[in-house]
């Protein structure tokens, strides 16, 4: 978790966040879309849907705090949330978390 947060706290120090809002901004993407893409790419990228999360949270939130986009906190929570369980494998935690606790096979959890 301390990576992804200090993985984010650099995208935004070195100004690339703030392009990558203003790029998502300019083709008037739906922030719920755009917050579930970037934690999408961050966890392709990375293979953590920890560090996705809380990395796209770090890119997102100025979305939210300009207020020039209206859109409700917690539904921009389940977009990055969903976004970065994309991809889940056997080497990810949530897949055997999800597999145990609804009883299902190996094959039927990456179906799923």
């Amino acid at each position: 978790m301390g990576a992804g947060g200090g993985f984010g706290r650099v995208l935004m120090d070195s100004g690339i966040s703030k392009e990558i809002v203003n790029a998502a901004t300019s083709v008037h993407l739906s922030p719920l879309l755009f917050g579930w893409l970037v934690a999408a790419l961050i966890r392709l990228a990375t293979d953590s849907a920890t560090v996705a999360m809380t990395t796209a949270c770090g890119i997102v939130a100025p979305i939210t705090a300009a207020g020039a986009v209206q859109v409700q906190p917690e539904l921009l929570v389940l977009a990055t949330g969903s976004g970065s369980l994309i991809f889940s494998h056997v080497n990810d935690g949530g897949f055997w978390l999800i597999k145990e606790y609804l009883g299902m096979t190996v094959g039927q959890t990456f179906k799923t």
